[in-house]
């Protein structure tokens, strides 16, 4: 007799609950973005398509990349407006410092097995005091 647990299709290759896969991708296409711009949109899709897909771990990471991108995005545009005033050079340093920061940290907590204490958060993630 055969044995019933093959014939039902339980030795087919499943999502791993908290796949790390997707999210570091993001994480480096994120950073990337440093030198061909376009990977930071593509990893910003990705994160809109995998969301709601996965566990609470890995959606905070989701929440906290589309954050990053969207928050980096406005922090870019100000400070590029504010380059004719002077300031805008300082600013747009600032910002890189910011979104590489954010970056590092979501991979930390990422190969640490821990989802972002806080992923609405406007610094860095971490929890509220």
């Amino acid at each position: 007799m055969s044995d019933p647990s093959a014939q039902s299709g339980d030795n087919l290759p499943t999502k791993k609950a908290d796949d790390t896969g997707m999210p570091l991708i993001i994480y480096i296409l994120y950073l990337a973005a440093f030198v061909v711009g376009i990977t930071a949109l593509i990893g910003v899709i990705m994160a809109y398509v995998q969301k709601g897909n996965s566990s609470a771990f890995i959606e905070s990471h989701y929440q906290f990349q589309i954050r990053t991108f969207w928050m980096s995005l406005v922090g870019w545009i100000i400070g590029i407006a504010l380059t004719f005033v002077f300031i805008g050079i300082i600013v747009l340093i600032l910002v890189a410092i910011w979104y590489i920061i954010r970056c590092v940290k979501g991979i930390m907590w990422l190969q640490n097995g821990e989802a972002v204490p806080d992923p609405e958060s406007w610094m860095f993630g971490s929890a509220k005091s």
